[in-house]
């Protein structure tokens, strides 16, 4: 099952920090939190990442290109231009990188990575934000509700859209950031049929996923909240970005669900 990672947007509210480099590029620990989302899914055994690429979009492209030699111990022979590699990090991660424009909005950049996906159900998460969600059992909760699109639902402190779900966690309908304190809301990490597409408008660089294709999921009674209640964080502010730096600082990181061993092996190479 891919994973799709929407990292397009330019994250005005962080400023400085998105001047040089795109939102998921900014780093926690020295790690951008893209690779710190890539590294949750990766745990449950999710490593096929299609990364929906906008602004600055060569940034991540090089950051991968180049992941082996950022994270290796090198010898560098100057004489020959060779390079030696003595450690090696690796991941068991096939990454695309689509290119999905620099202006579009949310719903044009999911479109665009339909023929990637084909007639397979997908995972679909924001660049942006972490948390400690067992993705394996959202995709099993996703798998008996019968639903074309299961949400993730946080209760954070109200800043952003409120779902009104039933009895049987049927999502009635949705809005995005209305006014209100102690709602359940989007916190992304979806689960979605290949039909959700279908609520996509193609060719409208426009369209806000988050507007009418999640509202008339709604509406037809096919989003399924999955709710989590435990930790989820977005990366919206300078404020939110120096809080999971804290955190990860000071061995405190919820998020970080994988192995706490490192994942270098004694490797040489030469490239």
């Amino acid at each position: 099952m891919k994973v799709l990672i929407l990292a397009g947007g330019l994250g005005t509210r962080l400023g400085e920090e998105t001047v040089s480099k795109p939102k998921p590029m900014v780093e926690i620990g020295g790690y951008p939190i893209l690779w710190h989302i890539m590294k949750i899914y990766s745990h449950f055994g999710f490593n096929d990442f299609v990364i929906l690429t906008g602004y600055k979009s060569h940034i991540i492209k090089d950051y991968f290109v180049h992941y082996y030699q950022r994270y290796s111990d090198v010898t560098i022979n100057m004489c020959n231009n060779q390079i030696e590699l003595h450690k090696m990090r690796t991941e068991p991660w096939k990454v695309t990188m689509l290119y999905t424009g620099q202006n579009t909005m949310t719903g044009g950049r999911i479109k665009k990575a339909q023929d990637y996906i084909g007639n397979e159900p997908f995972l679909l998460t924001y660049g942006d934000g972490v948390a400690n969600v067992n993705i394996k059992e959202l995709v099993e909760f996703h798998k008996k509700s019968g639903k074309l699109m299961t949400m993730t639902s946080v209760q954070p402190s109200g800043r952003f859209g409120a779902l009104n779900i039933s009895s049987d966690n049927t999502i009635t309908s949705f809005q995005e950031k209305p006014k209100g304190d102690g709602n359940w809301i989007n916190g992304g990490f979806f689960v979605c049929e290949p039909e959700v597409f279908n609520f996509i408008e193609p060719n409208n660089p426009n369209e806000i996923f988050e507007r009418k294709p999640l509202e008339s999921i709604a509406n037809a009674g096919e989003l399924v909240a999955y709710k989590h209640e435990g930790f989820w964080r977005p990366m919206d502010t300078l404020r939110d970005k120096l809080e999971l730096e804290d955190l990860w600082t000071n061995g405190n990181a919820p998020w970080k669900v994988w192995d706490k061993q490192n994942s270098f092996i004694s490797l040489k190479g030469v490239i």
